[in-house]
């Protein structure tokens, strides 16, 4: 006779979260993440249960969580806890019988109900004894347990009396210690705990070679170089920003060279696009991947933008954009590596209906581990020039095994490098390079105007796909600009901004965003004399001081983001409701026993989405998301005017989108944790 295994156990765990859609891959947090642990924890019957929530953190140090049931019914559990320490976590829940849960509550129904009184207090008694003969308890607790247990025997004090003893307070003590015989403990999962940089982040890109740049009478242009661009690093740091991203910064290939605004037809002085990567050095042989246009300096000069950027606080994300020039010595070095076409030419990119002559795309299928070994080569590389922040160009068009390799052999020596993946895909896609590796992606979120459209992506990048995927909200890119940018005005800069670098811990913006940039090139989504094919100077200073800028209110967003460890969080975003459909409203909340004041820190962002009107409308708040009791009447400071108002759970609010169009609140407590209204 066989025997099948049971799997179940007599507690039976299931469901546990955080989890993957594959289990070939781990789920993954950042330092200082506040992750919610989640199990379905049941039993036959009506005895109560309990769960216990148990970490291991990558030093050693095991703690334990009492687990707190969800909605009723559900039989949900969770547990919150700080993850602190990077590494790999292991952690598994134990589902037990609460053996003292059960007797208080039948206690409490039967003594009430005049119903096997004595019976009740003598089953809660010999519980107690058994609690008190563990030595595992100290010796204040076992005493005062058999103190109880004593006074629950007590026949001549009355039953009245004897029933307040179901409350003690000593029985506080089986929370975090229950008193069990029965327990299951599901299997033991994993949860990677990556650098605080991979999830937490303001990002600025810039054109290195726009930085500086200086146009001649004779149409000749003087390039900037990373000299003159790390003037601009202070201006960017003043804004608040800790990471800037460049585009790739490699020679740039002459063969079918573009012009301004993608045409075939380049100047003499156009300098092409950086993404077509491999051209002359300065002594006219071809460069690749591992060097530096020459126009901008010498690897030392990029030593030293490096290193002016760390003095500010910033760090460098490279862009790795695998692909090539006709230029490239990869063409005629590993021609294996490119699709050769029956005419004997090479096969050059394409994103129907865009066409791109100057690049030729990788072919992974010839030659895969001779470019695993060239492209690790090329990020060491860039690593040993203090880059430790890779901004990947399209990587759903390379292998996904390929970037599940480079990422995990570089991550495995160096668990610092971040990688985030530019990919605008489909979702089975963007999941998957999460999945296998990358620390952040790119989301739809330009895309993403409307309060529905928003509500339900919001919602997903912070609950949905929290475990694996980390959206990096940026505003724009040298390839996009959405209508809602073109023809919002100033208002709808003020929106996307205000929402970006409040609903998620990465953010980031393209230059010239701040200065309201908006044409676009016709019939396109792209701004015109697009900067991906000329240079592009910009006077900052002089926007400024002609209020033509939004640097002062960007600025005043990263400083509410440093100021506020709500919003150094992904998963605790909650949508609450508007009467109006524009207005946008979400919260995030972070317990105080997580910050490091130890008081609660609240913030409620309500935007007007529709960057054309006036909208007055009433909100209505779940308090319960914001840790607060029902009826609760409390004070709020909005945190860009310095306006206060008392609130409640239902508040009128008038958003201008031509003066206001958002409010960043804080919902203000006293120094116990409490509020001050």
């Amino acid at each position: 006779m066989t025997t099948n295994a049971v799997l179940a156990g007599r507690i039976p765990v299931t469901r546990v979260t955080p989890a993957l859609p594959d289990a070939r891959w781990r789920p993954k947090a950042f330092e200082g993440e506040v992750v919610p642990f989640r199990a379905t924890v049941f039993r036959e019957g009506h005895d109560m249960v309990g769960a216990m929530l148990v970490l291991t953190s990558p030093s050693g140090r095991v703690t334990r969580e009492r687990m707190s049931p969800l909605a009723p019914g559900t039989d949900r559990w969770e547990a919150k806890a700080l993850l602190e320490e990077q590494g790999i976590w292991h952690w598994h829940v134990t589902g037990f019988d609460d053996e003292v849960a059960t007797w208080r509550h039948d206690a409490a129904l039967k003594v009430d109900a005049g119903v096997d009184v004595e019976l009740m207090f003598e089953i809660g008694a010999r519980l107690l004894d058994r609690a008190a003969a563990e030595t595992s308890r100290t010796r204040a607790v076992r005493t005062r347990l058999t103190t109880l247990a004593a006074a629950l025997r007590d026949g001549a004090t009355s039953a009245a009396h004897r029933r307040a003893l179901i409350d003690d307070p000593i029985l506080e003590e089986f929370g975090p210690r229950p008193l069990t015989r029965l327990a299951t403990d599901s299997p033991e999962h994993e949860i990677l705990v990556e650098r605080r940089r991979a999830g937490v982040g303001s990002w600025y890109e810039f054109f290195p070679r726009s930085e500086g740049a200086r146009r001649f009478k004779d149409g000749r242009w003087r390039s900037g170089s990373f000299r003159t661009a790390a003037k601009r690093l202070d201006g960017v740091a003043a804004m608040g920003f800790d990471v800037v991203y460049l585009p790739p910064i490699h020679p740039i290939g002459v063969t079918n060279r573009k012009g301004r605004n993608n045409t075939l037809d380049p100047g003499p002085f156009d300098p092409g696009s950086p993404w077509a990567i491999g051209g002359p050095l300065r002594d006219g042989t071809p460069g690749g991947h591992d060097a530096v246009h020459p126009d901008l300096g010498s690897l030392a000069d990029f030593r030293a933008f490096v290193r002016r950027a760390a003095a500010l606080g910033i760090e460098i994300a490279l862009d790795l954009a695998l692909q090539a020039s006709p230029d490239h010595p990869w063409v005629t070095e590993h021609p294996n590596w490119f699709t050769q076409l029956p005419d004997g030419t090479i096969r050059y990119a394409e994103n129907p209906p865009k066409k791109y002559q100057d690049i030729y795309p990788i072919d992974f299928d010839d030659d895969f581990e001779g470019l695993v070994v060239e492209v690790t080569r090329i990020v060491r590389h860039w690593m040993k020039q203090g880059v430790r922040i890779f901004r990947v160009d399209n990587p759903h068009t390379k292998p996904l095994a390929f970037w599940e390799r480079l990422i995990g052999d570089i991550n495995a020596t160096d668990p610092d490098v971040v990688f985030l993946a530019e990919a605008f895909t489909r979702p089975a896609m963007m999941q998957a390079l999460a999945m296998v590796g990358f620390q952040q992606s790119y989301s739809y979120f330009t895309w993403r105007n409307t309060k529905a459209e928003l509500e339900e992506f919001l919602t997903s990048v912070t609950q949905d796909t929290a475990d694996f995927m980390r959206p990096n909200l940026f505003v724009n890119t040298p390839d996009i600009l959405t209508e809602y940018l073109q023809f919002g005005g100033p208002a709808a800069f003020t929106v996307r901004a205000t929402i970006a670098a409040t609903a998620a811990p990465t953010w980031g913006v393209y230059s010239g965003f701040e200065l309201f940039e908006s044409v676009a090139r016709p019939g396109a989504e792209e701004a015109i004399d697009n900067e991906k094919y000329e240079y592009k100077p910009r006077d900052f200073a002089a926007a400024e001081r002609e209020g033509r800028s939004l640097a002062l209110y960007l600025g005043i967003l990263n400083r509410i983001r440093a100021e506020h460890p709500a919003l150094g969080q992904l998963r605790n975003l909650r949508i609450h409701a508007s009467e109006d459909d524009a207005v946008l409203v979400y919260s995030k909340h972070l317990e105080g026993r997580f910050t490091p004041s130890g008081v609660d820190d609240t913030i409620i962002v309500v935007a007007n989405v529709d960057p054309h009107s006036v909208r007055e409308t009433t909100v209505h708040l779940d308090l319960a998301a914001i840790g607060l009791e029902p009826g609760a009447r409390f004070e709020v400071a909005d945190l860009v005017t310095g306006d206060r108002w008392t609130w409640s759970a239902a508040n009128y609010v008038r958003l201008d989108a031509f003066t206001q169009p958002a409010h960043v609140l804080h919902v203000v407590r006293d120094a116990d944790g409490g509020d001050d209204a």
